[in-house]
């Protein structure tokens, strides 16, 4: 993997995207081969805000080697910059119209304004209706910087007013040498985690560095292989909830406690202090916020043990049709060989349609033990239930 491109400030945090940092950097020196509105498309880990942001600061920034500009474009205070990235489970409309609000604003300091929207699949349709009108007319020095894994998970209407931007999928490798580049972990640990993040840097960069998730991971593909009956699978399922809850409380808990003490700061309230009637809806608003997180965080951390077992099954796939030289879990590799000899190809793929069906459940706000015990009958008796 080349890096020639993607060394030059802003790009060098930009990994194994040299195509595309190539069309951005142009346009950002090039009126001619800028676009109002761009959709950057890539699979998760694959750098999609990483070169966002970047592209952003490069608009913003006089001159190629106006770095001050730059970096605090990239550091998220620069005035020109309005970005949105959310925890919760959707993009709201009053968030949707504080965006379309600043785009009309002009320049302050730098060259464009740039609207970045980090997770713009998470718009449902009457958000999405509301940014059209800014996407298709926006002022002249007003950039739009739509980010999504992919251009089906946008409106029609949106992609229509965009220009798209498509990210290669990184080789676990590359993946691999980033992580050991940024952490200084064993390249056998750094290799490992690339394969089973499935080359997704983020996820990658923690399993490397944290056992207690690589070893949770491991403990999860495990159970579930042992699933032999109902009984096995409702329980295996609750341990799956159990350990996602928990995690998602670790990842929030120490946040929300950090945002409960500003806002309480931030009106004159010690801690302990009761609060006053008229500020409980501020308190309230903000503890509503901290739920809606809480949310994501618990169904992120669920469709990641869903993508971990798409992973177990579609090796079980390669291994009946005779492929092994690509196994993302090799570590498994002798209970996957048992399972390839004892289950029909067909039925392998039952599971897998489960599992994208489930998914997809999970986004229609079906209860995530429910979703996940009908799976785990699927697993055990090859039928749907």
């Amino acid at each position: 993997m080349t890096q020639t491109v993607a060394a030059a400030f802003p790009w060098g945090d930009v990994w194994g995207q040299d195509a595309a940092v190539e069309t951005l950097r142009a346009a950002a020196s090039d009126p001619a081969a800028l676009s109002h509105a761009w959709l950057i498309t890539g699979p998760p880990g694959s750098g999609r805000s990483t070169l966002a942001y970047a592209f952003a600061a490069a608009l913003i920034a006089d001159r190629p080697d106006d770095e001050a500009t730059m970096r605090q474009v990239l550091a998220g205070t620069h005035p020109d910059l309005t970005a949105l990235r959310t925890d919760k489970v959707i993009i709201t409309i009053a968030e949707a119209r504080a965006l379309v609000e600043r785009s009309y604003f002009a320049p302050s300091a730098g060259r464009y304004r740039a609207i970045v929207v980090e997770d713009a699949d998470r718009m449902v349709e009457r958000t999405s209706n509301v940014l059209l009108k800014a996407l298709e007319e926006p002022p002249e020095q007003t950039v739009w910087i739509l980010c999504a894994p992919s251009e089906a998970d946008l409106l029609p209407t949106i992609r229509s007013r965009v220009r798209p931007l498509r990210l290669r999928e990184p080789e676990v490798a590359d993946v691999a040498r980033l992580i050991t580049l940024r952490t200084g972990v064993d390249a056998e640990i750094a290799e490992q985690a690339a394969r089973h993040a499935q080359r997704h840097i983020g996820m990658a960069q923690r399993l490397a560095t944290d056992e207690s998730a690589r070893r949770r991971r491991d403990e999860t593909l495990r159970s579930v292989l042992a699933v032999r009956g109902v009984n096995d699978a409702v329980e295996v399922a609750g341990q799956i909830i159990q350990a996602a809850t928990d995690d998602a409380k670790a990842l929030t808990a120490e946040r929300d406690a950090a945002e409960r003490a500003s806002l309480l700061r931030t009106v004159g309230i010690a801690e302990g202090q009761a609060v006053p009637p008229a500020l409980r809806a501020q308190l309230s608003a903000l503890e509503d916020d901290q739920k809606k997180r809480a949310t994501r965080s618990l169904r992120d951390g669920i469709d990641r043990v869903l993508t971990d077992l798409q992973s177990l099954f579609r090796d079980v796939v390669m291994l009946q049709f005779g492929r092994d030289g690509d196994l993302i879990n090799r570590e498994l590799l002798p209970e996957l060989r048992a399972l390839a000899d004892a289950w029909s190809h067909r039925r392998t793929l039952i599971v897998l349609d489960h599992l994208a069906d489930t998914r997809e459940s999970l986004e229609r706000n079906v209860a995530p033990l429910l979703a996940l015990e009908s799976l785990l009958v699927t697993i055990t008796s090859g039928r749907t239930p």
